[in-house]
């Protein structure tokens, strides 16, 4: 960051602005010119309060000239973060399918989709027990009842779930989750995101509906600077004039998010599309762009699924694409 000082402030003046800024902890540097003096500020300016400092009558400008978001920056951690989830890893060349249905319905559904999508190479299981709806009138999922039919298909499949918190008051229950997911409705749900970064847990941070990148990686700054660094960010489409589709997925995002963040990269094609047979399509394109993981929705029986059902693949369907998006990657690591 650069502030940028009036003409004909004082030595004491300056002294005590830089004094300041050594107390918030940056370093600075004094380059006086002809008509202004410009202080460089060296270290974490992401708490500066830039409105605050340009309505001080001695600066005229101030300019950043780094991204305000230091621990998610892929400048100040070169190497592609790898994240355990439970027995599998993701990311730094780990590539995971992720699948399951919207909602967790029954005990038996879970075990029927967990056997198949692992057969087929998914390696973590998903299934929504708190389900966030636009209608308050639709199934709104089993909540605790959920969550514990997805530990004991886990004690079974073996396979690592992950699950969305809609309440930072819910994380008791979440003690057998492998990996906890914030949705994009609540993705700048920013008290809820402080105390996911007290928390030991993996999180996927999911893209906000109508949230730019930037905002997607600060949001992602809340978690790891409250301590827990291990975020996986997912790309699962975002709100746009079109209509034919649920959302407008941004397969761009990938390769600038691997530009901007060390973070593990995944996609959801199921949300982004709305649309079960666009899923396939955009599975495979997102696998070669590079993304880590892909996020799949699967039901058993989607006509009488309670939830997304016109999104969901069969487990059948589901296998069709793993094949797919696996030799894509095979042909994009070699």
């Amino acid at each position: 960051m650069v502030a940028v000082l009036k003409q004909g402030v004082s030595k004491q003046q300056v002294e005590n602005l830089c004094v300041w800024f050594r107390g918030q902890g940056l370093d600075v540097h004094i380059s006086e010119g002809q008509f202004h003096t410009v202080l460089g500020l060296i270290g974490d300016t992401s708490k500066i309060d830039i409105d605050l400092l340009e309505s001080l009558n001695i600066i005229e400008s101030v300019k950043t000239i780094s991204e305000p978001f230091k621990n998610a920056n892929r400048k100040f951690h070169h190497d592609d973060a790898v994240i355990d989830i439970g027995n599998t890893k993701i990311g730094g060349g780990y590539f995971r399918l992720i699948a399951g249905p919207c909602s967790v319905e029954s005990y038996d559904q879970m075990l029927d989709i967990a056997r198949k999508v692992k057969t087929s190479g998914a390696s973590v299981l998903r299934g929504g027990a708190f389900k966030p709806r636009t209608s308050p009138y639709d199934f709104q999922g089993l909540h605790a009842e959920g969550i514990e039919i997805l530990s004991r298909v886990k004690a079974i499949t073996g396979m690592p779930i992950v699950t969305e918190i809609m309440n930072a008051n819910h994380l008791p229950l979440f003690e057998d989750v492998d990996l906890i997911q914030v949705g994009a409705r609540n993705m700048q749900n920013f008290e809820l995101l402080k105390e996911l970064g007290k928390t030991n847990k993996p999180i996927l941070l999911k893209r906000g509906l109508s949230n730019t990148l930037k905002e997607l990686l600060m949001s992602a700054e809340y978690i790891m600077a409250g301590g827990n660094e291990q975020v996986i960010l997912c790309e699962r489409g975002i709100r746009t004039f079109e209509t034919y589709t649920r959302n407008t997925l941004d397969l761009s995002a990938i390769p600038m998010l691997r530009e901007l963040t060390h973070l593990p990269i995944i996609v959801d094609p199921s949300h982004a599309t709305g649309v079960a047979r666009l899923v396939k399509s955009m599975a495979m394109a997102a696998a070669a762009a590079g993304a880590d993981g892909i996020m799949i929705e699967v039901h058993n029986n989607p006509p009488g699924a309670l939830c997304d059902g016109a999104q969901s693949l069969t487990p059948e369907q589901f296998n069709n694409v793993a094949e797919k998006v696996i030799r894509i990657r095979e042909v994009i690591e070699q």
